[in-house]
C-alpha cells in the first residue's frame, strides 16, 4: 500500500468523479484508476461504486476513508516536523481567488511574489471560483487560503482578513433620468430593473442581504460575471448596475447607495478550525504583516462621486486570528 494510492482514493471520494480527481491531482485519469484498482486488490474489496453517474463509496470504502485521511495527515505532519526542525519551509499552498479583476488581486500577486522569493520550496497552485464555491473549498480543505468577497457577515468557521473595502454604487448611462443624482436609497433602487453580479459573489450577497433585512425585493433582470460588463450594460440603458465603485473613470454616472450604504469587502480567508500547514501559517503571517493597516474612514459621499478614485479604501479586519506558529 502506498501513500499516493490513499491520496488518489481520497481525491476520488471527495470529488465523486475520476476526471475531477485527476484534474485536482494534476495526473492522467488512467493513472488514478490504475492505482485505485491496485489498492482495491490489496484490500480484497471494491472501495468505489462506479455504476452510477457519480462515483460513490462502498461500505468498505466508507470504512477505509477516515483511516486514509488520517494516514495522509500523519505523513504530512511528519514531513512538516522535519522541515520545521531544519528551518526549511516547503510543501504546497493552494490558493483560491474570485475571478473579478480588482486592486485586491494586484496586492495578492505582490504578496505571492514576495512569499515565493522567501520560500522558493513551497509549491503554489491557484484556482478561480465565486466566493461561495471558494468558501466550500476552504471548508473541504481543498484550498488553504482564498481571496473572496464578503457579505455582511463572515461565514462560520472561516477566518478573514479584509484587505479592501469597496463601497457599492449604482451606475447608469449619461442619458438616464437618474443621471443628475448623486445618491439613491436602497428602497428607491429596488424599484428599478437591476444588473449586478451573479449569486455566490460578495457583491450579490451584500445586495441580497441588505434587501432582505429591509424586506425589499430587488428586480435583478441580468447577472454578469464581471463588474465591467455590468457597467457596459448599464451604459446601454438595460437597467441600473450595482457594482463596486470603479477604480478608474468610466463613461457612466455613479450614485452612492444610501439607507444603508452598501459595501463589498474583499478578504483573504482561511479555514479557522483545525490544523494548518507550516506553509499556510507562514503565508497568513506575511499577509497580516502586509495588510495590517489602520481602517479607512467612512466614505465621503460627495467626494467619492466627484472624484475619480485611483484605489478603493484599504481596511484591516481580522475576524479570526491566523493560525499560530508552532515554531
Amino acid at each position: 500500500m502506498e501513500l499516493r494510492q490513499l491520496a488518489y482514493f481520497v481525491a476520488v471520494a471527495e470529488e465523486a468523479n475520476f476526471t475531477r480527481a485527476a484534474e485536482r491531482l494534476h495526473i492522467a485519469q488512467s493513472g488514478v484508476s490504475a492505482q485505485i484498482r491496485r489498492l482495491e486488490r490489496e484490500f480484497g474489496q471494491p472501495l468505489l461504486d462506479r455504476s452510477g453517474r457519480s462515483v460513490r463509496l462502498t461500505d468498505a470504502g466508507a470504512a477505509v476513508l477516515p483511516y486514509a485521511r488520517a494516514a495522509l495527515d500523519a505523513a504530512a505532519a511528519a514531513r512538516h516536523a522535519v522541515d520545521e526542525l531544519t528551518g526549511l519551509l516547503r510543501g504546497h499552498l493552494a490558493i483560491g481567488t474570485i475571478g473579478t479583476t480588482s486592486a485586491a488581486q494586484a496586492d495578492l500577486s505582490v504578496l505571492l511574489t514576495t512569499f515565493h522569493a522567501d520560500h522558493p520550496h513551497v509549491e503554489i497552485s491557484m484556482t478561480v471560483g465565486n466566493s461561495d464555491d471558494l468558501i466550500d473549498r476552504l471548508r473541504a480543505r481543498q484550498c488553504d487560503v482564498a481571496l473572496i468577497g464578503l457579505g455582511r457577515e463572515t461565514p462560520s468557521g472561516i477566518g478573514a482578513l479584509v484587505i479592501f473595502d469597496e463601497p457599492l454604487v449604482a451606475v447608469v448611462g449619461p442619458g438616464h433620468p437618474l443621471a443628475d443624482r448623486d445618491t439613491i436609497s436602497l428602497a428607491a433602487l429596488t424599484k428599478h430593473p437591476l444588473i449586478t453580479l451573479y449569486r455566490g459573489t460578495g457583491v450579490r450577497t451584500s445586495l441580497d442581504a441588505a434587501c432582505a433585512a429591509a424586506s425589499l425585493h430587488p428586480q435583478v433582470i441580468c447577472e454578469a460575471t464581471e463588474p465591467s460588463v455590468v457597467v457596459q450594460l448599464a451604459r446601454q440603458g438595460l437597467g441600473i448596475g450595482v457594482v463596486p465603485r470603479p477604480r478608474f473613470p468610466v463613461q457612466a454616472h455613479s450614485m452612492m447607495i444610501t439607507g444603508p450604504q452598501l459595501r463589498s469587502p474583499i478578504a483573504l480567508a482561511w479555514q479557522a478550525d483545525g490544523p494548518a500547514s507550516p506553509a499556510t501559517r507562514a503565508f497568513l503571517r506575511r499577509a497580516h504583516t502586509t495588510f495590517r493597516r489602520p481602517a479607512a474612514p467612512p466614505v465621503d459621499t460627495q467626494a467619492a462621486i466627484s472624484a475619480n478614485p485611483d484605489r478603493p479604501a484599504k481596511a484591516q479586519s481580522s475576524n479570526v486570528p491566523p493560525p499560530a506558529s508552532t515554531t
